[in-house]
């Protein structure tokens, strides 16, 4: 009865470890697999994202360059002399061209939406701004002074714009 058991013990203990090595090796094999998997997945999500992103970074470009206040004071001329009516028209076509590209947040970093939220508003407030002047009474005067006040410093859509050029830069 003892050599039973000792015989039945030598036939067991070899065939435990040799099923606890096969399930350690196959649990392995399962794990890589499945790595190799999300890796093949988000490669193949990240080639079909990055011409998307690109694309959204261009979008913000575009968008800083139409609504820096040179090239907006260019494209949008006033419909009269009022400057009230010429500040509104002005920030209504910078809201309009925001709204437009709202999507574009979810494809850029929440750094760089920032940045080109801040550069909008900080064109809307130059333009406030220079309304409220005792100099400001027409909407031609208006152009001027907005004009006249970016002579000396940049605009806050070229700071914003070198920063997209920055971020891009880093993609590739």
């Amino acid at each position: 009865m003892e050599q039973q058991l000792i015989n039945l013990l030598m036939y067991t203990i070899p065939a435990l470890i040799t099923g606890a090595i096969a399930y350690l090796f196959f649990r392995e094999h399962v794990e890589n697999e499945n790595n190799r998997r999300h890796f093949l997945m988000t490669k193949d999500l990240q080639k079909e994202a990055f011409p998307i992103r690109l694309q959204a970074y261009e979008r913000m470009s575009l968008l800083l360059e139409r609504i820096s206040p040179a090239k907006l004071l260019t494209r949008v001329n006033p419909t009269s002399s009022n400057k009230e009516s010429y500040e509104n028209l002005l920030i209504a076509t910078i809201e309009q061209e925001f709204e437009h590209n709202l999507a574009q947040q979810i494809y850029v970093s929440d750094q760089c939406w920032n940045i080109v939220l801040a550069a909008k508003n900080a064109t809307i407030q130059l333009i406030r701004k220079a309304s409220m002047q005792e100099k400001t009474d027409t909407a031609d005067k208006l152009r001027e002074v907005v004009l006249t006040e970016l002579m000396d410093k940049q605009s806050p859509s070229s700071a914003a714009l070198s920063f997209i050029k920055q971020e891009v830069g880093e993609l590739w």
